[in-house]
């Protein structure tokens, strides 16, 4: 905590996230599939929550729960089990919370929700938004009315922006990175927003429009200017096997806020919010999978490859004395049989 001021303040929509792996192939109608893993958890917004919360940062949540038992569960785990502030958050009677599912498979995923609008807007829960640090947001074409308030009264603004399922891309939606202080989209929305053909290209444009621009690349890593300090710094992505990944953009973004918070060199932002998504995607689901500083400390104590170990020798004097008790990831199901069936027994009787 900076005095009363929150670390992180966040505001959007809430799920139930439940998560399906170790598919050969994709689902196809009239086919089961028995899936090698599974985990739930909180998802939406509170994969922002949670990767903050689990990095020590102080962090203020503005959501709606619905009031059954999704949206009991994931305020339980919110707030009792990740301390997350949830007084700015409300639940909403005879309201749904909406659940994910979500089917990964190979480095990506597809996913099913069911839900509603919620009862109450972004701007109804933050109202006259709190002076905080840092607000991590996600930009849409319409400009939300707290997110000038809170540039307004001095907390940095960090963004990221979704896919737009019209494939339009408007441009106008860029005016709002005059509010913000960071942007960090991935490479495909950031060259389809600015309108160029590489990720190097796009970052060149978008760091004409904020202070300091990020772009992710995947399994290519990551690129970034920070035009206070004048830095550039380009690092690749994280050897590791993908499980899920599902909430890895923003864990990349709550690790960036945090090394930034911590005032480190713009490589080594970039590397550390590179190493927390990639640790991430080896577990089921998003918020939960989250590393936090646990995570990262048990990563580099058994870190043996002399040329990575190199790359990110920064997190010696980085990483805290007390890195935080064991985490509790996303519960996840013993093995199934790996099998693909037809219909089910029920359905050939008919």
């Amino acid at each position: 905590m900076d005095g009363d001021r929150p670390d992180v303040l966040l505001t959007g929509l809430l799920f139930y996230d439940l998560v399906l792996t170790g598919l050969d192939k994709p689902p196809t109608p009239g086919e089961e599939i028995w899936t090698r893993g599974m985990g739930c958890g909180p998802g939406g917004i509170a994969n922002l929550a949670v990767a903050a919360s689990r990095f020590g940062l102080s962090t203020s949540l503005a959501t709606v729960f619905g009031d059954d038992f999704y949206g009991e569960y994931c305020r339980d785990v919110l707030c009792g089990q990740e301390g997350v502030d949830l007084s700015l958050s409300r639940t909403a009677e005879d309201w749904p919370t909406p659940v994910t599912v979500s089917v990964a498979h190979g480095h990506d995923r597809a996913l099913l929700t069911h839900g509603q609008e919620p009862p109450y807007s972004q701007d109804v829960l933050m109202g006259d938004p709190p002076e905080a640090r840092t607000a991590l947001v996600h930009l849409e074409a319409e400009p939300r009315e707290w997110l000038a308030k809170a540039a307004a009264n001095g907390t940095q603004v960090y963004a990221d922006v979704g896919w737009d399922p019209t494939q339009q891309w408007p441009t106008a939606l860029l005016e709002q990175l005059a509010l913000c202080h960071a942007f960090l989209p991935n490479e495909t929305e950031a060259m389809a927003y600015t309108r160029t053909d590489s990720a190097v290209a796009a970052l060149g444009t978008l760091s004409e429009l904020v202070p300091v621009a990020v772009v992710t690349r995947g399994g290519d890593g990551a690129v970034a200017v920070d035009q206070i300090t004048g830095e550039y710094a380009d690092v690749p992505a994280l050897g590791v096997d993908v499980l899920d990944a599902t909430g890895a953009g923003d864990v990349f973004g709550a690790a960036f806020v945090t090394a930034s918070l911590g005032g480190w060199p713009l490589a080594q932002r970039l590397r550390f919010a590179v190493l927390a998504a990639g640790l991430s995607v080896t577990r089921h689901g998003g918020a939960l999978a989250a590393p936090g500083w646990y995570g990262v400390d048990r990563w580099w104590r058994s870190l043996t490859d002399p040329e990575v170990k190199r790359g990110y020798g920064f997190l010696a004097d980085r990483l805290p004395v007390n890195p935080g008790p064991a985490l509790a990831y996303a519960p996840v199901t013993p093995p199934a049989p790996h099998t693909s069936v037809g219909p089910r027994a029920s359905e050939q009787r008919h």
